[in-house]
């Protein structure tokens, strides 16, 4: 099973074509949405102390159709409550109320799926396998590629993870930009 910081680092990885899609601000917002995304499908393991006979972890919260409609309902919160907050503060795009939710959705959707993937990938031996196509197909899948659960791994991982983004950033960010990519 991936820590968090391995999940962090997955969701890191699966945003680094921000980038190269959006401006600056644009892209932050975008990375930050899946960074926080990443984690999501975890919240079984909150869940299962509420519900402990109803929910078990990697059970429906690790499916994609889970973590699609997550992504769409997270879009539409965060569109009602902070989308004009958000276009503001991005200002190299200006994104209609319809382009926002598709961009908050997609940002939700694309960290949740890393963490998917992620669980796919690490050790099934150690924690139950996931079913992530579960309902339209019920059987685990997974790929024994290496074991992640090594704290040094997912540390490792994570810290690249950041170097490579404050790399992109500032390589495709122009110089008269780049002092506005943080929040003010």
């Amino acid at each position: 099973m991936v820590d968090i910081t391995g999940h962090l680092a997955f969701g890191l990885l699966f945003t680094l074509v921000a980038w190269f899609v959006w401006d600056d601000r644009a892209s932050v917002a975008f990375v930050g949405l899946a960074a926080v995304a990443s984690l999501l499908p975890d919240i079984d393991l909150w869940l299962t102390k509420l519900f402990p006979a109803q929910v078990h972890h990697h059970g429906v919260t690790h499916t994609v159709l889970f973590v699609t409609v997550a992504s769409l309902v997270g879009g539409a919160v965060l569109v009602g409550l902070f989308g004009r907050r958000l276009d503001r503060w991005i200002e190299s795009e200006r994104f209609d109320r319809s382009s926002l939710f598709a961009f908050s959705s997609m940002a939700l959707l694309v960290g949740s799926l890393s963490h998917l993937v992620a669980d796919m990938l690490s050790a099934p031996d150690i924690s139950t396998p996931i079913e992530p196509f579960w309902p339209f197909f019920d059987k685990p899948w997974a790929v024994d590629v290496v074991w992640y659960n090594a704290a040094w791994i997912n540390l490792w991982f994570f810290a690249a993870m950041v170097v490579l983004h404050l790399v992109l950033a500032y390589l495709t960010t122009p110089a008269d930009h780049r002092y506005r990519l943080l929040p003010t």
